[in-house]
């Protein structure tokens, strides 16, 4: 995974180059296509680092605290230090198309319905 960074609103580009998010459908379960429920990872495209479902499906629910990042430039900004909420980022199922990009960030109050990712790096048992 070394290497590899993206600084576009998907994985797999920028939204200005797909402008009627076609192709969001290769990648993410969303409110347009998800039949309004959940799917098994894996019936989508990858993201760069060989990741599937990081885009919608589910949330997924951060070690970041909900907060405002500090202002300017950042690569892989982190929260505020402490805080009343987590993280949920990813949209999922029932998430329109502009909040499963990259950088959608949200508070992960009860009413959401976040879910886990659990990666196991290559070597690892």
């Amino acid at each position: 995974m070394t290497g590899k960074w993206t600084s576009t609103r998907f994985s797999y580009g920028d939204d200005g180059e797909d402008p009627g998010y076609t192709n969001l459908t290769a990648y993410a379960w969303y409110w347009d296509n998800s039949d309004d429920q959940t799917h098994s990872v894996g019936q989508k495209l990858p993201n760069p680092w060989g990741l599937y479902d990081m885009h919608g499906n589910v949330y997924e629910y951060c070690q970041d605290w909900f907060g405002d990042y500090p202002g300017g430039f950042a690569v892989d900004p982190q929260g505020p230090a402490t805080g009343s909420e987590r993280v949920i980022r990813g949209g999922r199922f029932r998430s329109g198309e502009g909040d499963c990009r990259s950088a959608g960030r949200y508070p992960g109050g009860g009413y959401h319905i976040p879910g886990f990712r659990v990666v196991l790096a290559p070597g690892q048992p």
